[in-house]
């Protein structure tokens, strides 16, 4: 009987691609990410401040082209490569509890979890109000997180999200020859883990405040 399997890619294709996808993750997906968290964070101050920040960002030049060149392309990119990666891979977390294990088990984990998140967050919040023709503010965020459960995805997708993103820096130094010792790595990893709280905090908080 034959079976599919996932071929791997010649060791020079797969070297270019793997860097091009940490860029991916870092430059354009994780300065999004880090814009888009301190923009809603605004919510905290108040329901005005929020919706000024969403007009002013609707009201951008070329925004269709900045979603899509800059954000959507390399998301997908990202995120298929990713998965292909997860295939190919063979994380060994439940032999060996070692903590870089176990970070690169939560790191293929998180990256299907926050695809999921994101792919749904852009269909409830900047598709479906351009399909109804309903203006994105503060009351229709307020209103979509009054849901339980809704509220409990979010959070579940920005402590996804926050932290592959965070574990994301830590491994693309290390693929980039950057930390190349024991040393250098675990204090990028605890700098990392830092990065992770602030921004997981920070999300969490704007997710309350649009409730409160």
């Amino acid at each position: 009987m034959q079976t599919n399997t996932v071929v791997p890619l010649s060791s020079s294709r797969r070297f270019v691609l793997t860097r091009l996808h940490s860029l991916a993750g870092l430059i354009p997906l994780g300065l999004f990410l880090v814009q888009h968290l301190m923009g809603n964070a605004l919510a905290i101050f108040g329901s005005e401040k929020y919706d000024e920040h969403v007009q002013f960002m609707l009201s951008l030049p070329f925004l269709l082209f900045l979603e899509i060149g800059f954000i959507a392309l390399p998301l997908l990119f990202h995120a298929i490569y990713g998965i292909y990666l997860s295939f190919i891979s063979k994380p060994n977390a439940h032999v060996y509890q070692y903590k870089r294990n176990i970070s690169f088990l939560l790191q293929r984990v998180t990256g299907i979890i926050t695809f999921i998140f994101v792919i749904y967050h852009v269909w409830a919040v900047r598709i479906s109000p351009v399909i109804s023709g309903t203006e994105v503010n503060h009351q229709l965020v307020g209103e979509h997180l009054a849901n339980p459960f809704m509220m409990a995805f979010y959070i579940a997708g920005v402590l996804s999200t926050t932290y592959h993103f965070a574990n994301g820096i830590s491994t693309a130094l290390i693929t980039w020859g950057i930390t190349v010792g024991p040393a250098s790595q675990k204090t990028v990893r605890n700098i990392c883990f830092g990065i992770f709280v602030a921004l997981a905090a920070l999300g969490i908080g704007s997710l309350i405040s649009f409730v409160s």
